[in-house]
């Protein structure tokens, strides 16, 4: 119950205030409906959801891509208020098998490849390489990545096979703000979309259908701190072929294994043996 209530407000929050930015008059909740009624009753938007439809469709019919991320995320301080970490992700997506994300600083360097058959991820700082064999597609690599290693990208859902499939799965609200000139230096359909995990606003391209920026808050976080993402560097369908989805050095690092940085490692003594 708890659960669902933080989610409730979380979403009426966010609806207020787009609402009163947008000039529309803010819809309010039926008192005699609990929390998880209300939620039921916010609509996906039909202009909301093309933007999303228009959106993947142009990622997922990309023979290739690049692009920039840089990630802003928020982390709470010793004194209160919250600290923003930084980081910049090239990325180089080349279908259907093929993902090259490089991260530098601030914060740990880190490269991740795959090559549809192996993923491979180096910290270039320590030298030190984890490796595991993969599924044959983009979205099956990502997931075996997050769920045996804790590897997750926060533009992930946008360079799967099939990004809408992803994002409308559990889509419970979608709706339209409007639009800006300010984002990216063009004209993008500012939108909101949100699950039972998280709310998230997105600047979309109007002409190209490309993300601009994402803004996210998650529904279990009580500090309601944010993530953001800004995309730049555009270019579909110009990769070339013999574009490079392994590391050399990587090659002759310190093997480590791929697991999640939490995970304990097994005891060479269990079970009395030595």
């Amino acid at each position: 119950m708890m659960r669902a209530l933080a989610r409730y407000l979380l979403l009426g929050t966010c609806s207020l205030l787009v609402a009163a930015q947008a000039g529309a008059e803010t819809p309010k909740p039926d008192a005699s409906a609990t929390p998880a009624q209300n939620v039921k009753k916010m609509e996906l938007e039909p202009r909301a959801v093309e933007v999303i439809k228009a959106m993947s469709a142009t990622l997922a019919g990309a023979s290739s891509i690049t692009f920039t991320a840089l990630v802003s995320e928020e982390s709470p301080s010793r004194l209160g208020p919250a600290l923003m970490y930084t980081t910049r992700n090239n990325v180089t997506l080349l279908r259907p098998n093929n993902l090259k994300v490089i991260t530098p600083g601030d914060g740990p360097a880190n490269e991740f490849y795959y090559d549809g058959k192996t993923i491979v991820t180096y910290a270039p700082a320590e030298d030190m390489v984890a490796t595991a064999p993969a599924p044959p597609t983009i979205t099956g690599a990502l997931q075996l990545a997050f769920d045996t290693a804790a590897i997750y990208f926060p533009f992930t859902d946008l360079i799967v096979d099939d990004p809408y499939e992803i994002i409308a799965s559990d889509m419970q609200l979608a709706f339209y703000i409007g639009q800006s000139t300010v984002v990216g230096n063009t004209t993008t359909d500012m939108i909101a979309y949100a699950n039972e995990d998280v709310f998230v606003q997105a600047w979309i391209g109007t002409e190209d259908h490309l993300p601009r920026m994402m803004r996210a808050v998650f529904a279990d976080d009580p500090l309601r701190l944010r993530h953001q993402v800004e995309f730049s560097e555009w270019q579909l369908n110009g990769v070339a072929k013999d574009e490079s989805f392994a590391s050399v050095k990587a090659a002759d690092a310190k093997p480590i294994p791929f697991a999640r940085p939490d995970q304990k490692p097994v005891s060479p003594t269990k079970g009395g043996k030595q």
